[in-house]
């Protein structure tokens, strides 16, 4: 028989905000059914950009700001828009002003142009 031992770990805070990022993806809800941007595929197409939003810096990874071109190329049509702002919101609203700031220079610094702000209070409806 098998015996296992406890072992006392620690996380760190980088490893919490990873947790929280994670969680707050699949209890996200749902986009609207016309949307075709899955939540699901806008985290994951954006996380070569986590360690640039948790810690920020002056330019964000190469395969970073190629993700932010691939989500923003992807969300053509309104309800596709509406739907990657909702999911952005989602995880902003988990997430420290510290961090939403980081997540909210990614379009700029990547020469990016999105027609909302990455926030916990944007209003995602009035997305065109």
């Amino acid at each position: 028989m098998a015996s296992f031992s406890a072992r006392k770990t620690s996380l760190n805070p980088m490893s919490v905000a990873l947790l929280v990022i994670i969680a707050a993806a699949l209890i996200a809800p749902t986009p609207t059914a016309e949307a075709v941007v899955s939540c699901n595929s806008v985290l994951t197409t954006l996380s070569p950009c986590l360690n640039f939003v948790l810690v920020g810096g002056a330019v964000p990874p190469t395969d970073c700001c190629y993700g932010v071109k691939s989500v923003a190329n992807a969300a053509t049509t309104k309800e596709d828009r509406q739907a990657v702002c909702s999911c952005l919101k989602s995880v902003a609203s988990s997430a420290t002003p510290s961090i939403i700031n980081n997540a909210a220079e990614l379009p700029g610094k990547c020469g990016v142009s999105i027609p909302y702000n990455i926030s916990p209070s944007t209003d995602c409806s009035r997305v065109s």
